[in-house]
């Protein structure tokens, strides 16, 4: 499991930024081509995005692009220059405003092309497709079964409300008006639950308020409690605040890695080949073993210390 508790979003142009965030402890850093850089600087600056992938400082973030979508005229160029020029040191490729399943196809395509004329190896560079708009959501599993490369779906918040009409120029918060409940528990149910169909990570998108830390926590840890495995950051005080909230707590941690070991001691012959059994006060079974193993994965991904460890019991005779 990869873990992408945090996802730092860097414009692809702005070289002082990308040099920056070769040391920050962000899970994943990804390069952008799109909404972050004007469509004057698109060349540029994706000649910076090839110079900064292939120099040396990266630590073990996940390495992504973000492209331009399909419905403008720079998405070839932006994957051809950045997969041509740096695919060894790339890991994905983030496409925007994702409609269907065909666009994820189509990019699948051009990297096969790339990487067989590179001699890269085919299929290694992974699809984040990016949910922006009523379409993609209503084709989502469409999208998240359109290739083997897609690895996680991506909520990108600010051009889904725009498309749905949503009363709101705040981005992260409820629409003033909306007193009952959470405005995007639909959106982000419907990207987790397509996500965990099909074996895929579920990523949040950002909160643009980035001075106000204590909301953007609020807002991230609405979205860790569903199920989300991580969320985008725009800047570098968000990285911990993300990092903490997606990540288990250290007294839940070592209890799931507890409760794997218990369990999977009493169901061996040896403990005795029993489906049900007592852990302190606690029964548990497999249901509670598969909620162990989610968290026990999360937490070795982050890269989790132990601190208990489960005994045997020893019987006398």
């Amino acid at each position: 499991m990869t873990s992408r508790r945090s996802v730092l979003a860097v414009p692809g142009s702005n070289t002082k930024m990308i040099e920056k965030a070769k040391g920050l402890p962000a899970d994943e850093v990804f390069l952008d081509l799109e909404d972050a850089v004007a469509p004057v600087a698109k060349a540029a600056a994706r000649e910076n995005v090839v110079a900064a992938l292939n120099s040396p400082g990266w630590g073990d973030q996940v390495k992504v692009v973000r492209v331009n979508d399909w419905t403008t005229e720079w998405t070839y160029a932006d994957v051809i220059a950045v997969v041509s020029g740096a695919g060894a040191a790339l890991d994905a490729i983030l496409l925007p405003k994702v409609l269907d399943g065909a666009q994820v196809r189509a990019l699948d395509l051009l990297l096969t092309q790339l990487e067989k004329a590179h001699g890269l190896e085919v299929g290694r560079i992974g699809i984040e497709p990016q949910i922006e708009n009523a379409l993609g959501l209503r084709n989502i599993d469409e999208i998240a079964t359109a290739s083997p490369r897609v690895q996680t779906l991506v909520f990108g918040p600010a051009d889904f409300m725009a498309s749905i009409n949503m009363r709101t120029l705040v981005v992260g918060e409820q629409p003033e008006g909306y007193d009952t409940g959470d405005a995007y528990h639909h959106i982000l149910m419907t990207i987790l639950l397509a996500a965990r169909a099909h074996g895929l990570q579920a990523i949040d998108g950002p909160y643009l308020q980035i001075r106000d830390l204590d909301a953007f926590r609020r807002a991230a840890s609405r979205t860790a409690a569903l199920g989300f495995d991580g969320k985008w950051v725009l800047h570098p005080t968000q990285i911990e605040a993300a990092n903490e909230i997606f990540s288990p707590r250290q007294a839940e941690y070592d209890k799931a890695e507890e409760i794997l070991e218990a369990y999977a001691y009493h169901t061996s012959e040896a403990g005795g080949a029993r489906g049900a059994v007592m852990l302190g006060e606690e029964m548990i079974d497999e249901a509670s073993a598969k909620m162990a193993q989610v968290v026990a994965e999360k937490g070795r991904a982050a890269g989790m210390t132990r601190t208990t460890r489960f005994e045997p019991p020893v019987h006398a005779g």
